[in-house]
């Protein structure tokens, strides 16, 4: 043959092979490479094997991915079969001899270029086929775990009269396997086709029949197929139709079968499923006829008819019978979506009450007194004294509190009481000196908890701290303490090993520890040490002498993360809080099961419905959802993560949720039984504030039973925006201890406001009893406000408070200098048939960068009041005293004084000056008054200074080992002095 390659002709130069060193060399380096990425995938399965089995959830691991390996056996080799048996089917109908045209002359080139390498081809694609389809299979474990786990809702839905779970579990399956199909039809399609073509068996240009009778009848029967695969789609979408999404211009987001899908689509689609069918058996009959005429018959009749019956039918449907009596056509409709929807999203139940947003009593001293016991009014809002926990009680440097504190409930004496908690958690950014040492072996844990009472300050402002100090003392008992697992601890640390650990400082120096739980992962062996050296990209882990045995490494160690890791079929909300519980400290974490096929249930998207302006401002807050448009949900498990050890226990709560029984078969013995919860830890469980958010805004449409008044959407209502600052996001929801009307006491609720749409008067009062193991628990209360009657919103109320000019000009003196006014939560409380607003108010000033509660507002019955105390201002807007209110707890621990003779002198004189701004205050001096907080905030300088040197004078002398911690006292790791703590104790109730 000559060369066609248009090279140089003559003989042709001899290329010598590469050395047997060369290749030796060449190969070992292949094979290390092949090696070296093995070692990183078994990394990443060794380590995640390693964690589950540490956590006691290895069934979890092996249930997922057993479940994951068997969807992509299972259909990639279905995928590959179908791709390949058409390829050799194709290739084995090709005719003898190929027609004489320049067509076929042309396509000889490529059979003769891979004629040596036809079977490798194939192999190659359709492992590429099985691969690409295997991988997209093993993504569906939950549809399928779902589907062969699936147990009865016992509800029907009113349309074809099938269980929910048809819609809930067996229907996403069957949609999974008819795209499967279709994507198996079309690529078998295609590879038959170009497999014909190139072995003359469809020809284009080349004379005489464009195919042959085996080609005709083998593609004939693939787009039967095809066909009969887009007849069954036709069949399931009668049904999808319960479940479909639309936007429908009277109610917005619009979820089930309206009029014109019922009496046009529903029709269309069972005519299409007959057209279906019929054209799928014409293509099967080519078989028989070899030729192409009726089955393009029928598939352009069933083109057509898609057009027509299922296009333009149900437009003229909308057009001409709903739109000229919409509401009178989509009524019947509209009922069941409003039963649906109120049923799936748990607000079936809620009682709306009518309440008239005024008073009528003229008693002001009953007032006053039904004041005290309306709510516990939580002064300390958990959303701004973050800052002040954090240099009252931070302690040192290396310990931090979460920017949004919680709201819980401890019992003193029998009675109990809203508390404001934090965790003093280990802050990596406070650390004197970061390295590979400090970062992952010395500095390990936070230390402690921190409580203060929610319903009162100190007379300079501070919190009155129930729980203080390092060690932490006070209410809460004796519990374990050292914190490894929190919401800010998100670094890898190995304890246990030969390298001590910080626990945590005093007057004596440092004291140091050694994690002796059972958590984290054993690093004794050298695999394991090379594993996570690979995994987390961290080679020392593999070498370092830091590590011996007894070693253990722990990750994933904030709650959420470890409860979604060990229930991936869970969706977490957004607020982790902790609790002493049994002498530990747990962080209780909400679990929701959820669903988006709840026929007629209209749906929503979580991401959107649970954002405030808390997530705004803090991303940790957000909801971790593994299916973020839903339109069924349930609190259907209460989780726990022990701060020690990091165990975590799942506990059923919701035990008639149909999904979470179904997930409890697909996962067994992962889920704790309701009643192995302990009465300690019920005593701490609460309503989960993110499905109070989905319900309320739910309910902003759905609070409405009939049908006419949906549609006419006079009833519609919104969450308004937070007042208490400008983010322009949703106001939070507040957890209050408040007694409703009608009600003999107090019940720890979570409250919320919503204003009509569009404006800013007051539309409704919305609570639910939060606390968990009473009967009430759970049931959601609105209070009606007349739609012909204007009350103030809390925007309004906000904007009250800042135009009033003796309240304009107090603030505007509160905001002198570098001074900051924050408002906290602006808290709402049924009263007497009115609505009593509250709303502490914070200074920042001078060199003290954290707030102090300087100020209550409060309004009620268009009477306002700005005093020091939540006492004088309730005294001031109902013109009386109150004639109920206790005396000052003696039990109080009042702050002890310094030893120092200079800070103590200083504290003096910041008393001092603190009297006389109050008295200043009272006689409406502001001059006076101002200058007595610039002699404050001095005195409270000198203090913290005087404080600063004597804690330096006396570390010097210590036997702290300052080798490592060189820098740990010039790093601002402050003492608690009685100037910027309450010496890390609770101060008396002066105030509030």
């Amino acid at each position: 043959m000559p060369d066609r390659g248009g090279g140089p002709t003559g003989p042709r130069m001899r290329v010598g092979r590469p050395s047997w060193r060369v290749r030796t060399l060449l190969m070992t380096l292949g094979v290390l490479a092949v090696l070296a990425m093995a070692f990183v995938m078994f990394a990443g399965f060794w380590t995640d094997w390693l964690w589950y089995r540490s956590v006691h959830y290895s069934s979890v691991f092996t249930t997922t991915l057993w479940t994951k390996i068997g969807l992509f056996f299972v259909f990639g080799l279905l995928m590959a079969a179908a791709v390949g048996f058409n390829i050799w089917l194709a290739h084995r109908l090709r005719p003898p001899l190929s027609a004489m045209s320049m067509e076929q002359q042309s396509l000889d080139r490529y059979r003769m270029g891979i004629a040596p390498y036809k079977r490798w081809l194939l192999v190659g694609i359709v492992s590429v086929v099985g691969l690409i389809a295997g991988a997209s299979a093993s993504g569906q474990w939950r549809t399928w775990l779902m589907w062969v786990n699936g147990v009865p809702f016992h509800q029907k839905d009113p349309q074809f009269h099938l269980d929910v779970s048809f819609y809930a579990f067996d229907l996403p399956w069957y949609r999974f396997l008819l795209g499967f199909g279709f994507a198996a039809a079309v690529l078998s399609l295609i590879a038959a086709a170009l497999t014909h073509y190139l072995y003359g068996g469809l020809r284009v240009t080349s004379p005489g029949a464009r195919a042959t009778a085996a080609a005709t009848g083998h593609l004939s029967v693939l787009l039967g197929i095809f066909v009969a695969l887009k007849a069954v789609a036709y069949w399931l979408d009668r049904y999808g139709l319960a479940v479909k999404s639309s936007d429908f211009k009277a109610t917005g987001n619009w979820t089930g079968l309206r009029y014109v899908d019922a009496n046009a689509y529903l029709p269309a689609k069972t005519i299409l499923f007959c057209i279906a069918v019929i054209c799928a058996l014409l293509f099967f009959a080519t078989l028989w006829r070899r030729t192409w005429q009726l089955p393009v018959i029928g598939f352009g009749l069933m083109v057509l008819s898609a057009i027509l019956i299922g296009g333009l039918y149900p437009a003229i449907v909308q057009k001409f019978q709903v739109q000229p009596n919409e509401q009178a056509k989509e009524a019947p409709y509209v009922e069941k979506n409003l039963k649906a929807t109120r049923e799936a999203y748990g607000i079936d139940g809620t009682d709306v009450k009518d309440y008239p947003g005024s008073s009528d009593t003229k008693d002001k001293a009953k007032l006053r007194d039904d004041a005290d016991t309306a709510a516990s009014i939580r002064l300390m809002d958990p959303n701004v004294v973050s800052p002040t926990f954090q240099q009252l009680q931070q302690v040192r440097n290396y310990y931090g509190f979460p920017s949004n504190l919680d709201v819980d409930r401890y019992s003193k004496d029998g009675k109990d009481q809203d508390t404001v908690i934090g965790l003093r958690e280990l802050n990596l950014a406070g650390i004197p000196k970061n390295n590979w040492i400090n970062d992952h072996f010395r500095y390990t844990h936070g230390y402690g908890a921190v409580a203060a009472k929610g319903t009162t300050a100190d007379s300079e402002g501070r919190p009155v701290f129930t729980e203080y100090n390092l060690p932490s003392r006070g209410d809460l008992g004796e519990y374990q303490q050292q914190i490894y697992y929190g919401e800010k601890t998100t670094q890898y640390s190995i304890v246990g090993g030969p390298q001590k650990e910080i626990d945590y400082s005093d007057d004596s120096g440092e004291k140091t520890t050694s994690y002796k739980g059972k958590s984290g992962i054993s690093l004794s062996s050298p695999v394991n040490r090379a594993a996570y050296a690979v995994a987390f990209g961290e080679p020392q882990i593999l070498y370092s002498g830091a590590i011996g045995e007894g070693s253990r490494i722990l990750y994933n160690r904030t709650p959420k993360e470890r409860v979604e890791a060990v229930a991936p079929w869970l969706t977490i909300d957004g607020d982790a809080y902790p609790a002493i519980v049994n002498h530990k400290i747990q962080w209780i974490v909400d679990a929701y099961t959820t669903t988006n096929g709840y026929p007629y249930a209209s749906r929503t998207t979580l991401g959107d419905t649970t954002a405030d302006s808390l997530t705004a401002a803090n991303n940790q807050r957000a909801v971790v959802a593994q299916q973020n448009q839903v339109n069924y949900i349930r609190n259907s498990v209460k989780a726990t993560v022990d701060a020690y050890t990091g165990e975590v226990k799942l506990y059923q709560w919701d035990t008639k949720d149909p999904v979470l029984k179904t997930w409890m078969k697909a996962f067994p013995n992962t889920v704790k039984a309701k009643d192995s919860i302990s009465p300690d830890l019920m005593a701490h469980l609460r309503y989960p504030q993110d499905l109070f958010k989905v319900q309320r805004e739910l309910l902003t449409r759905y609070h409405v039973k009939d049908a006419q008044t949906f549609l006419s959407g006079s009833e519609v209502w919104q969450v308004p925006d937070d007042p208490s600052n400008n983010s322009g996001s949703a106001v939070p929801p507040y957890y209050l201890s408040m007694k409703l009307p009608g009600e003999t006491s107090q019940a720890f609720s979570l409250t919320t406001t919503m204003t009509p749409n569009g404006r800013d008067n007051l539309a409704a009062f919305m609570s639910v009893d939060a606390e968990a193991g009473t009967p009430d628990y759970g049931k959601i209360s609105i209070l009606k406000l007349p739609t012909g009657k204007t009350v103030d919103g809390p925007k309004r109320v906000q904007s009250q408070f800042n135009s009033e000019p003796s309240i304009a000009e107090s603030i505007s003196l509160l905001e002198r200098g570098d001074s900051k006014v924050e408002y906290g939560n602006l808290l709402t409380v049924p009263l007497d048939g009115g609505l009593l607003y509250v709303e502490p108010v914070y200074v920042r000033g001078g060199d003290l960068k954290y707030p102090l509660l300087r100020k209550v507002l409060v309004t009620y019955g268009g009477s306002t009041a700005f005093e020091s105390t939540l006492d004088q201002a309730l005294n001031k807007v109902f013109g009386a005293e109150s004639s109920t209110q206790p005396p000052p707890d003696e039990n109080t621990t009042k702050p002890p004084t310094s030893s120092n003779p200079t800070v103590q002198a200083a504290l003096d004189d910041a008393q001092k000056a603190f009297d006389q701004g109050q008295e200043a205050l009272k006689k409406g001096d502001w001059q006076a008054y101002g200058e007595a907080q610039k002699d404050l905030e001095d005195a409270l300088k000198k203090a913290e200074d005087a404080q600063n040197k004597a804690d330096k004078a006396g570390s010097g002398g210590s036997g702290a080992d300052k080798s490592t911690d060189k820098g740990s006292d010039k790093s601002a790791d402050k003492k608690s002095s009685p100037s910027s703590s309450p010496s890390s104790s609770p101060s008396s109730d002066k105030s509030s």
